[in-house]
């Protein structure tokens, strides 16, 4: 309940700063950790707002990624932590991520 209460709060704030027509991000530097985790868990997929003019989809783990892709644990700043785990990042594995052992 507490977390569906923070959740309608941060949207309700982000609708009422959003010009007409601009798809909402949530600001992640808004909650608390716990929180974004959740929400990420609960969501699957979401894109939130990680800094001044950045936006990043976070996923809950690597079934929300392309067959291509591998997921990379992502932290992003939250009210409570800097460096807070919030989910995964799907992205194209670069040479360095295979084990070559």
């Amino acid at each position: 309940m507490k977390l569906a209460l923070v959740l309608l709060t941060s949207a309700l704030a982000m609708a009422q700063a959003a010009p007409a027509g601009a798809q909402q991000r949530l600001a992640v530097n808004r909650m608390s950790c716990t929180d974004a985790k959740a929400l990420v868990k609960q969501d699957g997929d979401v894109t939130l707002a990680t800094g001044p003019g950045i936006t990043e989809r976070i996923v809950a783990d690597r079934s929300y990624c392309e067959i291509t892709e591998i997921a990379e644990l992502r932290f992003v700043p939250t009210r409570d932590n800097l460096q807070c785990p919030v989910g995964y990042r799907c992205k194209a594995p670069d040479f360095e991520d295979w084990n070559w052992k």
